[in-house]
């Protein structure tokens, strides 16, 4: 079969966006197409934190700086009140909708980018093995390609992915996934192992010798925990620097001794490379787990949803309420917004992204961050109470709005021009009076 698809880029090189950005300039007497004003501006990967206006032009940030004249601009947001980061990255989720297949993650429990991803600050997702090496290619062309959220994914070893659990070895395709890998490098940044039942390191050696040959990292989701295969090996051993173990904070996983004290595999394993993942989901996120990581400094390398049909309407919700549950267990608010956009967008191997730099698109998120007293839970109902409480107001995808919860961005009607809409209403009938 031949296959044709649409390539799409996926951001430009920080010197690219720089030279777009100064062509554009010499091409119009305005320096800057959108100003966001006034806003508190976080970027950890640039050491930024505290009141800038942000320049954008030709769809790259163009300029941060604490003051720039609004006169050069063709277009001001007022954005004082709120905190301005990159735009947010989750790099787990799931997407490859196949429909029949009741509760699987590349089934009906998937969902579509576009409809979740802008309206909660984030433009950036990654799939996290809904489709594996028999199904990628359909997934790319029926989703991927047509969507407007930047969109990435990790290919499941397993060969239909997760239409069904990897319950056999005989369908692991390590050779398969890299070739895929290298063909569709401009989207695909890893190979995922996932729910496997049997209990020897089939899935995750095969998942392994895909990502090394195709020099991109590996997603584990350990699935079913096994004597034979225990949890400290998987960090401690089989995987390699930059690999990452998803759910991170599910039940299971062996956190602390009998005094409470982290388990010194932890520390060991992100020692030499390996990523922690929060990969939330409907059931991989327990506070007896997080709460004394993040008490005892052990932070998440990525804040992830694991979004599905089930986690988006349960105790995850979205990314602004993820990352609130963190401030709500102590973690700092930089470090928060450091794990939800440049760390992850570094895991993945796409740099460019996650930051806001001069040059880089301007993906960005404007968050509003309220005070009072609010609950959390984890998936077995246990709650905590926080004071702080996030929601996106704002976001922008390559320096175009795209989600407005205030409409911040808009005009007041009786300032725009007098014959707006005035030629459509004199080409139609006129109404008696």
């Amino acid at each position: 079969m031949v296959y044709f698809r649409m390539v799409r880029m996926r951001g430009f090189s920080a010197v690219a966006g720089t030279l777009l950005v100064l062509g554009a300039h010499l091409a119009s007497a305005q320096t800057y197409d959108l100003l966001l004003q006034g806003g508190y501006v976080i970027d950890p990967r640039n050491s930024v934190a505290g009141h800038r206006d942000i320049g954008i032009r030709a769809g790259h940030v163009a300029a941060v700086e604490p003051k720039l004249d609004k006169d050069e601009a063709e277009r001001v947001v007022d954005v004082s009140g709120l905190f301005v980061i990159p735009g947010i990255v989750d790099i787990h989720a799931h997407f490859f909708w196949t429909p029949g297949i009741d509760g699987a993650w590349a089934g009906n429990a998937s969902i579509r980018p576009d409809s979740f991803s802008f309206r909660t600050g984030v433009t950036t997702m990654v799939d996290a093995g809904s489709a594996g090496w028999r199904n990628f290619e359909a997934f790319r062309e029926f989703l991927i390609d047509r969507v407007r959220t930047k969109v990435f994914a990790f290919i499941n070893i397993s060969g239909r992915g997760m239409e069904s659990e990897e319950l056999e070895q005989g369908d692991f395709g390590p050779a398969q996934v890299a070739a895929l890998a290298r063909t569709h490098s401009d989207v695909v940044v890893g190979v995922k192992s996932a729910h496997y039942q049997l209990p020897g390191w089939e899935s995750v050696d095969s998942a392994v010798a895909a990502g090394r040959s195709a020099g991109i990292p590996v997603m584990v989701d350990f699935g079913w925990f096994l004597p034979e295969r225990p949890f400290w090996e998987l960090v401690g051993d089989r995987l390699r620097p930059g690999d990452i173990a998803t759910h991170c904070f599910r039940l299971p996983v062996p956190w602390t001794d009998r005094e409470g004290r982290l388990h010194d595999y932890l520390g060991l394993a992100r020692s030499r490379g390996v990523r922690f993942d929060v990969g939330h989901g409907g059931g991989s996120f327990d506070f007896r787990n997080a709460i004394p990581a993040v008490a005892q400094g052990f932070y998440p390398d990525s804040i992830s949803t694991d979004l599905h049909t089930g986690s988006m309407n349960a105790a995850m919700m979205d990314m602004p309420a993820l990352m609130s549950k963190f401030l709500a267990l102590g973690m700092p608010l930089t470090e928060v917004i450091r794990a939800s956009t440049s760390t992850p967008a570094q895991m993945i191997g796409r740099p460019e992204i996650g930051h806001l730099g001069v040059g880089a698109e301007a993906d960005i998120a404007a968050l509003r961050l309220d005070t009072g007293s609010y609950q959390f839970r984890d998936v077995r109902g246990g709650s905590v109470t926080g004071t702080q409480r996030m929601t996106a107001e704002l976001t922008l995808l390559g320096g175009e709005v795209v989600w407005d919860w205030n409409s911040r961005a808009s005009t007041d009607y009786r300032e725009l021009p007098s014959d707006l809409g005035r030629r459509e209403q004199d080409s139609l009938l006129t109404p008696p009076q």
